[in-house]
């Protein structure tokens, strides 16, 4: 089976002998990585109603 590198879209061999996958490889993969490093990656997220969140109870009332 063949995929496209995340990072410069060529495209490679999903191999077991490839341990770079799904990179075409370490070069592609480093530049991935340091993507994520600096933030330029983000997973998008709702904003959360407090009213919806789980409190926990309080834990200083004994």
């Amino acid at each position: 089976m063949n995929v496209d590198c995340p990072t410069c879209k060529k495209s490679v061999e999903w191999d077991t002998a490839n341990p770079y996958r799904p990179f075409c490889s370490e070069r592609c993969q480093l530049i991935d990585l340091g993507a994520w490093a600096n933030e330029e990656y983000r997973v998008p997220a709702e904003n959360a109603d407090p009213s919806d969140l789980d409190q926990g109870g309080d834990l200083t009332s004994h």
